[in-house]
């Protein structure tokens, strides 16, 4: 074999490999994912606070008359203990379905309110949670279903468990998608996660529902 065609078949190879290297670190959609040089970080307080009211389902926690909102998990103690939004306005006269242990009272509740971002203001009397007929949800896949291995979903679950922290509610893979619930997105983290896994892998969905 020459010299010159020798060079070009080395050449071909090279080019050959670099573009498979090239699509084994491409990741997940359009992006790459990720790597141990920094997963990327996420700001809840960018996203514009809703414009009218929401509303709310979860439980509320008056502890010494301080009340809050909480939408993600409650710890199963006696009395229960949760991280949520700061209620302003919250009054248990009138309200049904409260229970009280010591300086703390509790019950589940469809709160209608209005958030600025930080805090709840009550604006409408609650509804107990158990005589509440939410609107259904719409699906934001659009019944189909995700194309993403689940390898890599759950590398993107990772990611998005330490790079959101206390911000997610709830995070978990189904459907071929990695779900998070927040409190509230405008549509800044969905577009956050989109930049950085590509579309249609991470599905982000807002646990306050505006109806104003």
């Amino acid at each position: 074999m020459s010299t010159s065609r020798s060079r070009m078949l080395l050449a071909v190879v090279a080019l050959v490999g670099a573009l498979g290297l090239a699509a084994c670190t491409a990741g997940i959609g359009s992006s790459p994912v990720p790597t141990s040089s920094g997963s990327p970080t996420w700001d809840a307080a960018n996203a514009a606070p809703p414009e009218g009211r929401v509303i709310g389902t979860g439980t509320v926690l008056d502890v010494a008359g301080e009340a809050q909102l909480c939408l993600g998990v409650v710890a199963e103690s006696y009395p229960p203990q949760c991280t949520g939004i700061p209620l302003d306005g919250w009054t248990w006269e009138g309200v049904d379905g409260s229970e009280t242990s010591g300086d703390t009272t509790w019950g589940t509740y469809a709160v209608y309110g209005t958030f600025d971002g930080e805090r709840y203001t009550v604006t409408d009397p609650p509804i107990i949670l158990a005589l509440y007929d939410p609107v259904r949800p719409e699906d934001p896949a659009n019944g189909v279903d995700g194309t993403s291995s689940e390898a890599d979903l759950m590398r993107v679950q990772d990611d998005l468990s330490t790079s959101l922290g206390r911000d997610a509610l709830t995070l978990w893979t189904e459907r071929g998608y990695v779900w998070v619930s927040v409190v509230w997105d405008d549509g800044t983290l969905q577009d956050a996660v989109d930049e950085a896994y590509g579309d249609g892998v991470v599905l982000v969905t807002s646990a306050l529902r505006q109806i104003d």
